[in-house]
């Protein structure tokens, strides 16, 4: 029974990931425990906690794998700034002693970081480095329920590659086409972000959250989009592309763009330090999405025609557009979609460790619906005792419930009140969603909860949208989803008969006027393209989630709630029961809930005194 323990660092989105005998024991971001969101470090923490879950020490790994080549990389540095030069000589300056210092020795930094983990025996350790992308394309195929599927994966740029196509097939996969750096879907979309004044590597989804505020009926959203195309990137039939590099500043400099040169081509300047959203920005950002979305559906195409396959999976940053998403399940070139939940970089040290597992020890491979991810609750859970312990220091005051079924009922009468409760449960989830056991929820029928959400718990900008927990079995009631979304990376359409009719010149109207008109009878869940980013709750995965949302639907006729991550802008979801208390006396939550017990703001020892609880977070 092989024990692997795969890594990913150095860049960022750190984690660790470990399996025993194929099966995935433990995965988690190192964010959640330095509280440091997106962190490059070494994920000593996030290790840790994997050989603790799995009961092992470092001498009982039959392997340890890095998720990608540094050396290739290293070339793939030095190639682009000499196919560049003169240009970049700066940002070469800058880039090589680190290379040259860091990261041309990571083994040894991989070593040295193990030595904090505990004592291991150096000699015995057998480190390994797949390719980047074929971590992501095992992240993906591997855990998936098929026995065979086209691969793709699509993110900015791994050693050289920038999007792969694949074919999985038992415990094997085979890397069949790639397209190479610079020219790169990712990076298209990143310098986009970077544009439009939002961070790049964690604002990706800010801007798919702004598209829906643009135009699709306007002159200049159309104008923008062939602007794109003419201009920027040159889209091929079997979805790869190539950018103008002399538009962009990636390969070589500082910068995503170069911003004199977009500004004379869209007509207006970069967007900076969070100015006034206007409508051209959000025009701009749904041309972007438009061309990403053809980009993606052409791969996708190219795929089930190279493959043969009927079912697709997908990994790397880009999988992670789920509006993308929701548009390649309807046009029904494959029959069912199967997204890693963790498809940026934190999923590839998943991936390295079940590519190794499969792939180089050759072990056979089983099947298992839904997936070998177990709804990505894969994280540390916290017992009874140890909330009991940070509730006592933090001299908190609670109720506790015996019997579930009274907890829930309790719950559920709150959010149908309009109240905001903070929900930790059980194992914390791997990846950026949020999906039931570390959440914030609300009621998605109540119009005022979406600003409420942004404004006095989240404290980001209003536009933001934000997703639905529906009941697996009633997602037909509110949206028209083909299949399940049980890591919220489907965007679907909201049924016609819950919409309302948009009054005559709505695209014209100001961004917040749009925002705030009424759409829906489930309004907080309701994107202005009538979409809405699903998660279906399912019992057999998450049965205190789904009993939740099933008591308020007893209670309300609605079988969905509104769902966000347990944090505030610019930190990571929360990972411990302190955590989750900081939080919530730090915001305008009204309760918490961890494990069996429920917590009152008003009932709290100086409740009102947030700054006392608040930390301060780079934005994101």
């Amino acid at each position: 029974m092989k024990r692997i323990l795969g890594i990913s660092a150095f860049y960022h989105d750190s984690a660790a990931a470990i399996t025993v005998g194929g099966k995935v024991v433990a995965a988690a971001q190192e964010e959640r425990f330095t509280r440091e969101k997106q962190t490059a470090d070494f994920p000593l923490e996030a290790i840790k906690y994997c050989l603790d879950e799995a009961g092992l020490m470092i001498d009982d790994l039959d392997a340890i794998v890095f998720y990608d080549k540094p050396l290739l990389k290293f070339e793939r540095l030095l190639e682009t700034y000499y196919a560049f030069s003169p240009k970049g000589l700066v940002s070469f300056v800058k880039a090589i002693p680190v290379w040259l210092r860091e990261k041309m020795f990571l083994k040894k930094q991989i070593y040295d970081g193990l030595k904090e983990v505990g004592p291991y025996n150096k000699k015995g350790v057998k480190l390994l480095f797949p390719e980047h992308h074929l971590s992501h394309a095992a992240s993906a195929f591997l855990p998936s329920p098929f026995e065979k599927a086209a691969i793709l994966t699509i993110d900015g740029v791994g050693e050289w590659s920038t999007a792969s196509i694949g074919l999985g097939n038992g415990n094997d996969i085979s890397i069949l086409k790639e397209m190479h750096f610079p020219h790169s879907v990712g990076l298209l979309y990143s310098a986009f972000t970077y544009f439009l004044g939002f961070k790049v590597n964690s604002g990706e989804y800010k801007l798919m959250g702004l598209a829906p505020y643009g135009n699709p009926e306007s002159d200049q959203t159309e104008k923008f989009r062939e602007i794109i195309m003419s201009h920027l990137v040159s889209i091929k039939n079997d979805g790869s592309i190539w950018l103008d590099q002399s538009y962009f500043n990636y390969a070589t400099g500082l910068r995503m763009a170069r911003d004199k040169k977009w500004e004379k081509l869209f007509g207006f300047p970069r967007r900076v330090d969070e100015n006034q959203l206007e409508q051209y920005h959000c025009d701009l950002a749904l041309a972007v999405q438009w061309v990403t979305e053809e980009i993606v559906l052409k791969m996708a195409q190219h795929a089930r025609e190279l493959t043969g396959a009927d079912y697709l999976c997908m990994a790397g940053g880009v999988a992670l557009n789920c509006v993308a998403n929701g548009k390649l399940l309807r046009s029904g070139i494959f029959k069912d979609i199967y997204i890693q939940p963790a498809a940026g970089d934190a999923g590839g040290a998943l991936g390295a460790a079940l590519a190794v597992h499969y792939m180089y020890f050759k072990k056979p491979r089983g099947l298992q619906v839904p997936d070998h991810m177990y709804g990505s609750y894969l994280g540390p859970d916290y017992s009874d005792k140890e909330v009991l312990m940070m509730s006592k220091k933090a001299k908190a005051v609670w109720e506790r419930y015996d019997v579930f079924d009274d907890l829930a009922k309790e719950v559920a009468s709150k959010i149908a009140e309009g109240s905001v409760v903070g929900w930790f449960q059980g194992r914390m989830e791997f990846g950026p969603r949020a999906l039931g056991n570390r959440s914030i929820l609300g009621d998605a029928r109540n119009p005022e909860m979406q600003k409420k959400l942004n404004l006095q718990i989240k404290y980001r900008e209003g536009f933001r949208p934000f997703a639905p927990s529906v009941l697996s079995e009633d997602k037909g009631q509110y949206f028209d989803l083909d299949g399940d979304s049980p890591y919220m990376l489907m965007v679907a359409p909201v049924k016609g008969e819950r919409r309302k009719t948009l009054p005559k010149g709505f695209y014209d109207m100001p961004l917040w006027d749009k925002l705030y008109f009424e759409r829906s009878d489930i309004q907080s869940v309701t994107h202005l393209d009538f979409s809405a980013r699903v998660q279906t709750v399912h019992k057999e995965t998450n049965p205190r989630y789904w009993g939740l949302i099933d008591a308020f639907k007893q209670q309300t006729g609605y079988g969905l709630v509104v769902n966000t991550s347990f944090n505030v802008r610019g930190e990571p979801i929360v990972c411990t029961p302190y955590d989750a208390y900081r939080c919530f006396m730090s915001t305008e939550m009204d309760y918490l809930v961890i494990n069996d017990y429920l917590y009152c703001k008003t009932e709290q020892p100086d409740w009102q005194n947030r700054e006392k609880w608040r930390i301060k977070f780079k934005m994101d």
